[in-house]
């Protein structure tokens, strides 16, 4: 299968759903590949249907990670499947990407100079790496990717849109288990592909209604390879690497990088 196909296979097809993808099949440097129906990454939950909450059960979603503020939950609680554990791991403690308030409304009110979303972004990204509760949150993470050790059984980790918190969460675990950074950078960016119609929808609105602000609305809902250069910026000067990051910042320790790799990758 062309790397094409398998990305469109990794998109999830839900009814009300958007961003929802696949983790399974991306090759490790020892050539292993991750396995299928064990990780999960997504925007929200509080719109999905029932036929969505059926679908996410069959296909193994036993725990909830949700890395969104209180006053997003509050705003838009998760719909859970049957039987599906919920954990709240708020990165920030307000809503940095401000992708919540766009939902709510295409012209938000927003606390930053609305033309400059771009910028913005990328200081959200060096928040991301630098501030305490980012990291509490990515540890109590790896704790619930640590605990998710029976075959078939699906950790599904989310925030607002699925993009930048959720990123990162995605970056650090495939990195652990020790998939390729271009692979990881070509994960992170398909998050444009994935939610290509909603943003699309959007930017129409946000044209009707002032054209000056379609460019940085669509920074703020896009992912932009240099959004995570400016991560890789911050967790060098902190801490020299990726991997001292993950293995000093983080906590994950040499025994839990061995037992994730037991858990989530092909013998």
């Amino acid at each position: 299968m062309d790397r094409a196909t398998q990305n469109t296979r990794r998109i999830l097809d839900l009814e009300a759903g958007i961003n929802f993808r696949e983790l399974g099949g991306y090759q490790t440097t020892s050539g292993q590949s991750v396995k299928y129906h064990k990780a999960l990454r997504s925007a929200g939950l509080g719109d999905l249907t029932n036929n969505d909450l059926t679908y996410l059960k069959d296909y193994g979603v036993k725990t909830d990670v949700d890395f969104r503020s209180q006053s997003e939950i509050d705003k838009k609680p998760d719909r859970l499947p049957d039987g599906a554990k919920y954990i709240s791991l708020p990165v920030f403690s307000d809503d940095q990407t401000e992708a919540s308030k766009i939902q709510d409304s295409v012209i938000p009110e927003i606390d930053f100079d609305p033309a400059d979303g771009y910028n913005h972004m990328l200081e959200v990204y060096r928040n991301m790496i630098m501030e305490d509760q980012s990291r509490e949150a990515y540890r109590g993470f790896f704790n619930e990717l640590l605990g998710n050790s029976k075959d078939n059984d699906v950790v599904l980790f989310h925030c607002t849109a699925g993009k930048d918190r959720t990123g990162m969460g995605a970056v650090f675990f495939l990195y652990t288990l020790g998939v390729p950074l271009p692979t990881i950078k070509e994960d992170y960016l398909l998050t444009n592909q994935a939610s290509k119609g909603y943003v699309a929808n959007l930017l129409k609105q946000v044209e009707e209604r002032d054209p000056s602000l379609v460019e940085s609305i669509k920074a703020l809902m896009t992912v932009n390879e240099n959004y995570l250069n400016v991560a890789q910026k911050a967790i060098e000067e902190t801490s020299g690497s990726l991997d001292n990051y993950i293995r000093t910042d983080l906590g994950v320790s040499d025994h839990e990088v061995a037992d994730l790799k037991k858990i989530y990758l092909t013998k």
